[in-house]
């Protein structure tokens, strides 16, 4: 038996923050959910697969559009089509009632536990190979309560649990989508758990498989990496199953950090971060340059210019340039005092909102970049840089009168 796992698909993604791109490196982000999603189904169709598991959050809301609900629907047909069978649950973004679901109606398609209650469905392959699928999906945003003590114990057949779902924290106020621990999966000792909601691709136990796919499309700088979907392949016999995972995302996002050691001229300094980039597929970049304050205002001002940036190959992108200080500045015991406690005062979120107060009136993009934590510490490492540099300065003129 063969099947293919993934979730958190969330199409119509609005990727937030990106409207900087020129319209047709935006249109391609926004197309990459679609494309991944697609080469997923090709890939169940190319392996013949007896199942595909669908972990939840296959819409970004619970309002999706026309245009995505009507994608989706022509890609399960093109599975049950062939006699694939489908099993999907709703996750917390995505869930919704049945009817607004506009996949036909067949057979080899079926939405598990569309009322938050835990469900166990029988199915048999062409083969003959019986197995069986267990799990629910969500009714509203949040579940707080352990749904796994709901599972039914594990009979003779080939076991998937599937289930929208995060570990336990210690913190009570995070434990809102469905909490698990490991210990209660391995309890159960289903054959196989299939998992969504966690963006990050992990297998969190191997005897027995419970398994995170990741999502499908990287989304922002902070889902690094491939993504796409795992193939498992079932020894009918054993019952062992080994897993493959196959990257299908038109795009990737990466982190790159670059190290100066000394000045560098300015065409140097753009080979140096070019260099560092070498893309083999459509890739997004967000580099941390290390070494800033040997940068002048002017290298500065030029490598946050787009302008700068000649186009890297495969229509890869550079969208986000960080600057990071290595060299501490020299100063006295109570200047270096002085200094340490008005950083801390002029950085604190309270000071730093009241020091941005007009600029933040001026639009909503200002106002809600002077509430993010991400853009005052990025503020406060360029204040460093052009402190250090005005200080390097003030000791230069010292040394020479």
């Amino acid at each position: 038996m063969k099947f293919i796992h993934f979730a958190d698909a969330h199409l119509d993604s609005p990727f937030r923050g990106l409207s900087f791109l020129p319209s047709k490196a935006f249109n391609q982000i926004y197309r990459a959910s679609d494309e991944s999603l697609t080469k997923i189904i090709d890939l169940a169709l190319q392996e013949q697969v007896d199942l595909v598991l669908i972990a939840g959050d296959t819409f970004d809301s619970t309002h999706p559009s026309p245009r995505s609900q009507l994608f989706f629907a022509e890609q399960i047909k093109r599975l049950t089509d062939a006699e694939i069978q489908v099993v999907m649950i709703f996750g917390n973004h995505d869930h919704m009632p049945e009817a607004d679901l506009l996949v036909n109606s067949s057979p080899y398609f079926k939405l598990l536990g569309p009322n938050q209650q835990v469900e166990a469905k029988n199915f048999v392959t062409k083969s003959g190979f019986n197995y069986r699928v267990v799990g629910f999906s969500y009714l509203n945003n949040h579940i707080v309560e352990d749904k796994l003590p709901e599972f039914p114990a594990k009979d003779d057949r080939y076991t998937f649990g599937i289930m929208h779902a995060q570990e336990k924290t210690s913190t009570n106020s995070q434990n809102v989508y469905a909490p698990f621990t490991l210990a209660e999966i391995k309890d159960l000792n289903y054959d196989y758990f299939a998992l969504g909601h966690i963006h990050l691709r992990q297998i969190i136990s191997h005897e027995p498989l419970a398994v995170f796919p990741g999502n499908i499309q990287g989304r922002h700088i902070n889902e690094l990496g491939a993504k796409g979907c795992y193939l498992g392949k079932i020894d009918e016999e054993t019952k062992q199953t080994k897993l493959e995972f196959h990257p299908t995302s038109p795009i990737v996002w990466q982190s790159v950090d670059v190290h100066l050691t000394e000045a560098i001229s300015k065409n140097d300094l753009r080979d140096r971060l070019q260099s560092a980039c070498q893309p083999q597929q459509t890739t997004y970049y967000s580099i941390r340059l290390h070494g800033a304050e040997l940068l002048n205002d002017e290298e500065i001002d030029l490598v946050q210019d787009n302008s700068f940036w000649p186009s890297l190959p495969l229509d890869s992108q550079i969208v986000d340039l960080r600057f990071v200080t290595e060299e501490k500045m020299q100063l006295g015991d109570s200047d270096q005092e002085s200094f340490e406690q008005a950083q801390k005062e002029i950085f604190s979120k309270k000071e730093f909102l009241h020091a941005a107060l007009d600029w933040a009136k001026k639009d909503p993009v200002a106002e809600k970049a002077a509430s993010d934590d991400q853009f005052r510490q990025e503020v406060e490492a360029l204040a460093k840089i052009k402190l250090s540099q005005k200080l390097k300065g003030f000791a230069d003129e010292t040394e020479t009168d």
